[in-house]
């Protein structure tokens, strides 16, 4: 290691070649550590239980993602799957092409039950059935508080869905005891809704979105 002096006040000091620097313990600042949420949790199980399932190493997977475009070297699957790696949209897509499942099927526990609760990052804990019915595009995680169900209904599917996926219910029947009871109710009043705007059902699934806010002002004003 090069001796470093200290030059006279009035030259302009440059540091000799290969000369070491230290970093003070009130300079250093410890890297923050990467936060991850129950969804990332869950991904992180599910790869390891989709790669399991289709009886292929993390270096098999690897270089199917490779192929894919999506290029995760054998330890970076190994870390995924212990959750000290991140996946971003792009990996997520890719794996679950290679796996041949929908996204849904990396983002929550395999578990399908009223009576489970599944914590889903950014909208707390849910039933596992309506994280799923979430997760498929049937419905809103929680229903706003300070609109009625029938717009709700009716908002979710025409901001979510392409006209031509837009159910014609707009709400997932299970008509279990109490619950299923709120849900037939949630129907009714849905139904009531745009019979009060004019519109018909079959007319509301054409609908983009534009129409659709243009009729909704014509039914306010």
């Amino acid at each position: 290691m090069t001796e470093t002096k200290v030059p006279p006040r009035e030259l302009k000091w440059t540091p000799p070649p290969n000369t070491l620097w230290f970093m003070s313990d009130e300079t250093r600042r410890a890297r923050p550590a990467t936060q991850y949420g129950a969804t990332a949790e869950a991904v992180a199980h599910n790869v390891q239980r989709l790669r399991k399932a289709r009886a292929l190493s993390i270096y098999q997977l690897s270089a199917l993602l490779k192929k894919a475009g999506r290029p995760i070297t054998p330890a970076a699957v190994g870390k995924l799957e212990r959750q000290q790696r991140q996946v971003n949209v792009d990996d997520l897509a890719a794996l679950a092409v290679i796996f041949g499942v929908s996204p849904s099927a990396l983002l929550l526990p395999l578990e399908d039950s009223e009576e489970l609760g599944v914590e889903v990052t950014g909208g707390g804990t849910v039933p596992a059935d309506v994280a799923w019915d979430w997760a498929d595009g049937k419905r809103p995680l929680h229903w706003p508080q300070d609109t009625d169900p029938g717009t709700a209904s009716y908002e979710y599917r025409l901001y979510g869905r392409p006209p031509g996926r837009r159910d014609a219910h707009g709400v997932v029947l299970r008509p279990r005891g109490e619950r299923g009871r709120l849900q037939v109710e949630e129907i009714r009043r849905a139904y009531s809704a745009l019979q009060e705007h004019g519109l018909d059902i079959r007319e509301l699934q054409r609908l983009d979105v534009d129409a659709f806010e243009q009729l909704m002002r014509e039914g306010d004003g």
